[in-house]
């Protein structure tokens, strides 16, 4: 966790020629549409946060 603001957490992750920025919001429950920006922001593949 890079820091957080109000309701919401920055989290970053430093690469070798670049950061990755992701800004999740600290709720009981994200609607899918914010949950797949997410999820495309980390630059992640999506079965990494399949259960």
């Amino acid at each position: 966790m890079a820091r957080q603001r109000g309701s919401h957490i920055v989290m970053q992750k430093k690469t070798h020629d670049s950061t990755i920025t992701v800004i999740v919001p600290d709720h009981n429950e994200i609607k899918r549409g914010t949950l797949k920006s997410i999820i495309r922001q980390s630059q992640l593949p999506p079965s990494v946060f399949e259960v």
